[in-house]
């Protein structure tokens, strides 16, 4: 969805009428609070940029201000660019800067800010399934698939399962290219950053934990596709169907292109020969098959490492494999490119040493020949010292595959013999992207060829090994520009990830089925970014269907679209996917030391604290009504307990209230917000669907703390924040930390929270019921209450008799007796 829809179109409305000319871009995830920290303003005209201020979202104080501003000329659709640079400010919160007249959306600076983001990219590669998917809970492509260019033609035609892996794009052929290397990018990112990724789903995609974190499930998949597909020693096939897929737009399990009459629904596969292939007009230039069996080998070498104590068995047989497939590419070097079909398109890879140094650096990490395969790694290595599209003001589709040689970055930790000499070409490579991208705002050095930012996720991954192996700060700038264009901080000021972040500006019409035919989201897809003007020109097929809402951002030299009808700048892809899985892991992990161990639920809300800590959070939430809040407040008191209120602006108004509130307050008790007039943000059917906009929420929340501030409450003792009805979705979550927010809401087994309900109800509650289950809860559950949010009304209609704050010391003297302490926010 797009951000604030209703206030878009205002935007839109304005800025025909006022001619908006300036903008200033951001990260829309936001910042940790250590990491450079620079936005970007663009102007239509040459306003004087010299200092910048950075403001308080929730008040709209300013909070900081800087000087640190660097100027740029004429670049893309506009005529001066300004590099805005607040690095040095680390508190967190959430604020907007303002310069020249000119305001950035909000952004927070915390330590959360990519908590979840690696595990969010996984719900694509899930979706992208074949065989069985497990978005649409049904089977696809099952009859894949019947063999093409076997060197013993009596077996053309004749049956392989292939079924499995994943459909590359949005259409349904599948490559060992990308899928080998989405394996290997999955893998290394588990390896380099276990901690990051969680487990909430089985082998088979369905929503069920298995003991097996998400993206080893995932790369597994991958493995188990490749295997098929590299059934014996020396046999690999390279493609599973052709561009005869591009037969109009179709989800997978509804896919009845039939390519041969005697294959029912199968689709071809296409043996490795090391020749060039191409059954039409059209043909590849492959000259052997080292590019295709070094990506078998560096994929199975580690997933024998990564999945030895999940399947050990497997891991065994992968080992294997990976040896006989490096040996297989020594023999037949060069390279192996995908084939062509109807159109002259295809992965155009023209390099293989990389492939086979990255296999070498894999496989001697797990056999005792390693000392022999480090020195062929290197010797690989050497032959291609720097990515060749580094550096490059254009390349063809795929020529210099995969994006980022992870080759290097083994050698350049393995010993001292290789170490400076590796660590030097890792440079070389980022030195070559560096001087392209510096005379643009953006300092992105990336050429705009089609799949753009897959480069920049391949650069970016670089740079991020680089300053960890050499601890180098002078390239954390560009790592930063890499990482926030991918973010919004670009000419267009969108997010290049499909649903991140949640409330955000991303790709809401993407080239896909799923999206297209039947609006169903396609969350974490990477999608393929910005691409030169006269190569989008040339292009085949290209029609724009809606009004171009970026239109004040083209420009010759780069385009985006957000349309359906542009596959060259708006189409997922599968493997650029996969490789943000390691620099979105990463940058959790940086921030992971300093976050709270509180427990998330799919909408993003805290709803538990620490589990490990015999620590229950007593909330009470105040609207309309509030005669028990000082007894509340004096059982409390006598127990020597601080608590939580979230407390409406109509409560806070109302003077019958006032004198519990400033004893809440001076007593020590957290007091938050709980919006001001108690608005339903979402339908409670359809909990997608907002009924308030972005302005309505934040005006409503701005109005709420207004009162909070008149008992002397600054934001910062105010940023915890308990929805209305306790009921919000994702993007009010994203909205609220838009604000500087954190949104929390009770932990749902409790079940206190139905103290509201009085008996004509259908889910009335006794208070005798609700005390029951919470003690059971607290003897049955393998954590009992252990950081509970529990939630209890101070006030309650009076059609309720029963007040169940009425048992609060009761509570109390229980929860103690079992050794429980009390947390407040």
């Amino acid at each position: 969805m797009k951000k604030n829809s209703v206030f878009v179109f205002f935007c839109l409305v304005c800025n025909t009428l006022f001619a908006q000319t300036s903008w200033i871009r951001i990260n829309q995830l936001g910042y940790l609070p250590n990491s450079t920290k620079v936005a970007v303003l663009v102007s239509k005209e040459w306003p004087s940029v010299s200092s910048f201020e950075v403001c308080e979202a929730l008040t709209d104080k300013v909070v900081w201000s800087s000087k640190s501003v660097k100027t740029f000329g004429a670049y893309a659709a506009f005529k001066s660019g300004f590099r805005l640079n607040f690095s040095t400010f680390k508190k967190t919160g959430a604020y907007y800067l303002r310069a020249a007249g000119v305001r950035s959306p909000n952004f927070r600076i915390a330590n959360d800010v990519y908590d979840g983001t690696a595990d969010f990219v996984l719900k694509y590669m899930r979706q992208q399934r074949s065989g069985y998917n497990p978005f649409l809970k049904d089977s696809c492509h099952r009859q894949d698939g019947y063999i093409i260019y076997h060197p013993d033609s009596t077996k053309n035609g004749t049956f392989i399962d292939a079924s499995g892996g994943w459909h590359d794009a949005s259409d349904y052929l599948q490559y060992v290219a990308t899928s080998a290397n989405a394996t290997y990018q999955l893998l290394f990112a588990y390896q380099q950053n276990p901690q990051s990724f969680g487990d909430k789903h089985d082998a088979a995609g369905h929503p069920k934990p298995n003991g097996i974190p998400d993206i080893l499930d995932e790369a597994k998949w991958g493995l188990d596709w490749l295997v098929k597909m590299n059934p014996e020693k020396d046999v690999m096939y390279n493609q599973l169907a052709d561009d005869r897929d591009h037969a109009g737009m179709r989800l997978p399990n509804k896919d009845v292109i039939v390519y041969n009459p005697n294959w029912g629904l199968g689709r071809p596969v296409y043996r490795v020969t090391g020749q060039p292939q191409g059954l039409f007009k059209y043909k590849n230039r492959t000259t052997g098959v080292a590019s295709t069996a070094g990506k078998y080998a560096s994929a199975f070498a580690l997933g024998s490492q990564v999945l030895a104590n999940y399947y050990p068995t497997f891991a065994e047989n992968l080992l294997q494999k990976a040896k006989d497939a490096y040996e297989y590419g020594k023999r037949f070097p060069g390279v192996c490119q995908t084939a062509p079909g109807r159109a002259p398109y295809f992965y155009e890879e023209d390099n293989y040493v990389d492939d086979m140094e990255l296999a070498a650096a894999q496989l001697a990490q797990t056999t005792t020949a390693g000392a022999t395969l480090w020195k062929e790694a290197a010797a690989f290595g050497r032959k291609e010292p720097s990515t060749p599209w580094m550096g490059a003001d254009t390349a063809k589709h795929y020529q210099w595959y995969p994006f980022v040689n992870l080759g290097h970055y083994w050698l350049s930790k393995h010993s001292n013999v290789t170490q400076t000499e590796f660590r030097q070409l890792m440079k070389l490579g980022i030195d070559k992207v560096k001087a392209r991208g510096e005379s643009n705002p953006f300092l992105n050095g990336v050429p705009f060829i089609w799949c753009s930012n897959n480069l920049t996720v391949g650069i970016l991954t670089q740079l991020h090994l680089y300053r960890n192996l050499t601890q180098d700060p002078q390239y954390e700038e560009v790592e930063a520009a890499m990482r926030d264009w991918l973010f919004g901080c670009n000419p267009w000021g969108t997010s290049m990830v499909c649903g991140l972040p949640e409330g955000g500006d991303w790709p809401n019409d993407p080239h896909s089925a799923f999206t297209h035919l039947y609006n169903y989201r396609i969350d974490g897809g990477l999608i393929d970014g910005p691409i030169y003007g006269s190569i989008f020109g040339k292009l085949i097929g290209i029609t724009l269907y809606s009004p171009d809402e970026y239109a004040d951002f083209q420009s010759k030299l780069v385009v985006y679209h957000d349309d359906y009808g542009d596959y060259s700048t708006n189409e997922p892809t599968m493997d650029g996917t996969a490789s943000l899985s390691y620099i979105l892991s990463a940058y959790q992990k940086e921030g992971q030391s300093q976050t709270t161990k509180a427990v998330k639920e799919p909408q993003g809300a805290w709803v538990r604290m620490d589990t490990t800590q015999k620590q229950v959070y007593l909330t009470f939430t105040g609207h309309e009504f509030g005669e028990g809040n000082l007894s509340v407040l004096d059982a409390l008191k006598q127990q020597n307990v601080k608590a939580s209120f979230f407390l409406t602006g109509d409560f806070l108004r109302n003077p019958a209230f006032q004198p519990a509130i400033r004893r809440m307050i001076k007593e020590g008790h957290y007091v938050g917000m709980h919006s001001d007039k108690h608005l339903l943000y979402c339908d409670w059917r359809k909990r997608d669907s907002l009924l308030v906009t972005q302005a309505q929420f934040e005006k409503d929340l701005r109005d709420n703390f207004t009162e909070l501030a008149k008992f002397g409450l600054r934001p910062e003792q105010t940023f915890v924040f308990m929805p209305p009805y306790e009921w919000y979705n994702a993007a009010v979550e994203d909205w609220a930390g838009d604000l500087g927010l954190t949104m929390v809401n009770f932990t749902p087994v409790t079940g206190t929270n139905a103290d509201y309900t009085w008996p004509d109800l259908p889910n009335y509650r006794s208070s005798e019921q609700l005390y029951d289950r919470l003690m059971n809860v607290e003897k049955t559950s393998p954590t009992g209450l252990n950081g509970a949010i529990v939630l209890i009304h101070g006030g309650t209609d009076p059609r309720r008799t029963d007040k169940f704050y009425t048992r609060l010391p009761q509570l109390l003297k229980d929860l103690k007796t079992k050794g429980y302490r009390f947390g407040r926010f």
